[in-house]
């Protein structure tokens, strides 16, 4: 394979030599391509040595051959280790001020980054929005590994070691690799005239996570988005609805994983008005239950492992809750969580599936990729 190897001006630019031996051993063509900076923390003649190939970090240099463009078009995997947050930050932007820069975005190679900083700067929500960015667009980023930092600090944000780096780029498991998925998301809307509905609050942010973490891991996802107000993730299929029965015709498709993660009206109007209703004297609106759309998809499609979702109010018991609804929708797992998830960014699940239960708390981006972890771990087993 053919790997363009950036490497960014962080401390750990150093560890960068026996990635590169590596990779190298491994049979791979590695083009090195450090940063101005990154030649302060690592020699240039080491990496030309340990990869059998030039080095130049010059944007000028050689312009007649275009090398910008050259070096993004013959890669086949650009790999981005160490990455520092002011390369998240730039690469989120699409600022291209160096060589690397320019090389990646003019690449249509699979891009991994591996961060690599001091904990504060890791957990910054700076650093964070720009690897929500960075992901949302089909961008791998790898987990920094927690340990011994430059001084005496240790924590989050030490560059995982150079096996685990591999595993993760190129030989790792990925896990729904070859697997269809599709997530709902959002909260749907029935209408009571032609100008107003009967909603909720729910923000999609969950599902989207959960559709950009199962994409991460090799699934071909599609998405119901039910009137989501966010930009949606890139190399993902979309479909639009915004009603129950809008929803129910989207979703209804071969999959192997389904996860109703979309917040579904238990009501709908029997009668929705035609026109607009105009305020003069009380009204009265005659309901009627919605189907029960995940116990449907679940007896329809047999062969589909189903997760379902189960919002409770705040103190209940989630996991008896949760434990209840898998077994009256007929569904292999439900994620427990409760009202105060509503448009939030940080959550608290129980997952229970026919063999246990666990739970994770944390931002949705976190939860989304542990609840992927965790479905395919249960999936493997059964």
């Amino acid at each position: 394979m053919r790997i363009l190897l950036g490497i960014t001006g962080g401390i750990a630019a150093y560890k960068a030599a026996n990635l590169v031996r590596a990779l190298a051993e491994s049979g791979h063509n590695v083009q090195v391509l450090p940063t101005k900076n990154a030649l302060e923390f690592i020699g240039k003649s080491t990496l030309e040595a340990l990869s059998g190939n030039p080095i130049g970090t010059e944007l000028y240099e050689d312009v007649q051959e275009v090398r910008h463009v050259k070096l993004g078009q013959d890669a086949e995997l650009v790999l981005v280790a160490p990455a520092t947050a002011n390369f998240l930050a730039k690469l989120a932007n699409g600022i291209a001020d160096d060589l690397l820069m320019n090389a990646i975005l003019a690449s249509t190679a699979p891009v991994v980054v591996c961060p690599a900083m001091h904990t504060e700067m890791w957990l910054n929500p700076a650093t964070k929005a720009n690897v929500a960015i960075l992901e949302s667009r089909g961008i791998r980023v790898m987990e920094p590994a927690s340990g011994r930092l430059t001084g005496g600090d240790s924590g989050p944000g030490r560059l995982p070691e150079t096996q685990d780096i591999i595993d993760f780029a190129i030989t790792g498991s990925r896990s729904f690799a070859g697997k269809s998925v599709v997530v709902t998301a959002g909260g749907t809307r029935e209408p009571i005239d032609e100008v107003r509905y009967i909603g909720n609050s729910s923000s999609g942010r969950m599902g989207i996570e959960l559709a950009v973490a199962f994409r991460n891991q090799g699934a071909t996802v599609t998405l119901v988005a039910c009137n989501i107000e966010r930009e949606l993730p890139a190399g993902i299929n979309v479909i639009e609805a915004s009603s129950v029965s809008e929803l129910e015709l989207a979703m209804d498709q071969e999959a192997d994983i389904l996860v109703m993660a979309a917040a579904v009206s238990d009501f709908e109007l029997k009668a929705p008005h035609q026109g607009k209703l105009h305020r003069g004297s009380p009204l009265s609106l005659e309901m009627t239950p919605t189907k029960d759309l995940l116990a449907g998809y679940a007896a329809n499609h047999e062969s589909t492992f189903c997760v379902g979702f189960a919002l409770a109010e705040n103190g209940s018991d989630l996991t008896h809750v949760a434990t209840e609804k898998m077994w009256a929708k007929g569904v292999d797992a439900v994620v427990g969580n409760t009202v105060s998830a509503l448009g939030a960014k940080d959550s608290a699940v129980h997952l229970v599936t026919k063999s246990g239960s666990s739970e994770k708390s944390g931002s949705k981006q976190e939860i989304a990729k542990w609840l992927v972890a965790e479905l395919g771990a249960t999936m493997s087993s059964s």
